[in-house]
């Protein structure tokens, strides 16, 4: 596999997206709602960076099965989701390739009454994008290679790779 972000790059640019997200919401309580499985490495070293009061919850969402590498039907749990009624949400995600999971997950968390929405992706691949989604925070921008680690994986392996390597013969 090839290396495409360090882990020592990861590590700086999350603690450069803390800053960001810190300085927007301003010590206001928010409420993180993470994408299961991808966004765990991702999201536990990013609250941990965040002085801000804060509660978590998760949601499974799922369009690649197996061996795929290709997206198939989307499926969205998101029935343990609370009340999100007039709070602030701040969805953190591992990637955004189409747009279509993060479409649906915004879609869902609007429906909950959320008073204002914000996204956090570890990696984006604008050339990928279908969905009409945008990101208010972006770790890495990468080209349209099929990448795995820190969180992302192929056939549920590879996720505990402390950096983003690109998987070229899965």
């Amino acid at each position: 596999m090839e290396i495409l972000i360090a882990a020592d790059r990861i590590h700086q640019r999350v603690v450069e997206l803390a800053e960001q997200i810190e300085r927007d919401y301003q010590s206001r309580p928010v409420m993180i709602v993470g994408v299961l499985t991808g966004c765990l490495v991702f999201l536990a070293d990013l609250i941990r960076r965040l002085d801000l009061p804060v509660r978590i919850h998760l949601v499974q969402a799922s369009s690649y099965r197996g061996t795929a590498t290709s997206a198939g039907a989307l499926q969205l749990r998101a029935d343990t989701l609370p009340d999100l009624a007039g709070r602030e949400v701040l969805i953190v995600d591992d990637i955004l390739d189409t747009g279509q999971t993060l479409a649906r997950v915004i879609e869902t968390i609007r429906g909950r009454g959320a008073a204002h929405i914000r996204v956090a992706v570890l990696l984006r691949k604008k050339e990928r994008l279908i969905a009409p989604v945008e990101a208010d925070y972006v770790g890495f921008d990468i080209p349209d290679e099929f990448v795995v680690g820190y969180g992302l994986d192929y056939n549920d392996e590879y996720r505990h790779l402390p950096h983003i390597a690109v998987l070229r013969e899965p």
